[in-house]
């Protein structure tokens, strides 16, 4: 049987790894999309867009398409996509790796606060600042909307929907960020904190490093553990590896 990979996808490991594998005679790649963002980039291979019914579904079309792989290269907060990949591969039996990004790691002079979670991200804002830099992305601004004291500066890649804090100003932009542009950013709107899920990769560090040269203090949403069992590979090269299919 020829090779047939699904990538569950969306990030920009997602997008490389599904040009590797294109580029491997035989091997046939399909990426999925949560359809979260309104224009996604260009990807190598095939592309669906949207859920597949929980994991059972996700189960039944590993079976009806012939998957005899199965890549989790979601955004490290998917939490409940990589627990139904991860339900779906234990009941067909289709190998799975989990391709995750490292997190990030303060350096000196880093003035981080790591929280569990964006409530307590929340809860710890009104001690720490009073004009936000929030890049915690779109979908989970609801935990904020009750900090009317505040004043938020929200990044986004496609417009955000209520419920928002009272005083929000969005900006609309898609990484990769670099230093000079974030430095600036935080000068303009005076930002005095910055709030951030412990994301990982380059497209977005930017602001840290810009934070820490302005002496400005960071709150880390920490990642959501993985599913019992379930480990992960830090890069392409990693899950190539683990599927027996060679170095890039």
């Amino acid at each position: 049987m020829s090779p047939h990979v699904l990538i569950l996808g969306g990030t920009a490991e997602a997008r490389a790894l599904a040009g590797v594998l294109s580029a491997r005679p035989g091997v046939r790649v399909t990426t999925s999309l949560a359809g979260r963002v309104a224009r996604p980039g260009a990807l190598d291979g095939d592309v669906r867009v949207g859920g597949f019914g929980g994991a059972e579904g996700l189960a039944g079309w590993l079976l009806r398409e012939k998957v005899t792989a199965l890549v989790d290269a979601t955004h490290p907060f998917a939490e409940s996509i990589t627990a139904n990949a991860a339900r779906a591969a234990a009941l067909t039996g289709v190998p799975a790796v989990v391709l995750r990004r490292p997190g990030w790691r303060p350096g000196p002079g880093d003035r981080w606060h790591r929280v569990p979670s964006l409530d307590a991200a929340a809860d710890l804002l009104p001690r720490v600042g009073r004009r936000v830099f929030l890049t915690t992305g779109r979908l989970g601004l609801a935990a904020f909307a009750h900090l009317a004291a505040l004043h938020f500066v929200v990044r986004s890649v496609d417009p955000p929907e209520p419920p928002l804090p009272p005083d929000t100003h969005v900006l609309l932009a898609r990484g990769p960020f670099a230093v000079p542009g974030e430095t600036a950013l935080l000068r303009e709107h005076r930002v005095d904190v910055l709030v951030t899920k412990d994301s990982g990769g380059a497209a977005t560090a930017a602001k840290l490093t810009a934070a820490r040269d302005l002496g400005l203090p960071v709150v880390v949403v920490g990642r959501p553990p993985l599913p019992e069992g379930v480990t992960a590979v830090p890069d392409v090269e990693g899950v190539l590896e683990r599927l027996g299919l060679g170095g890039s």
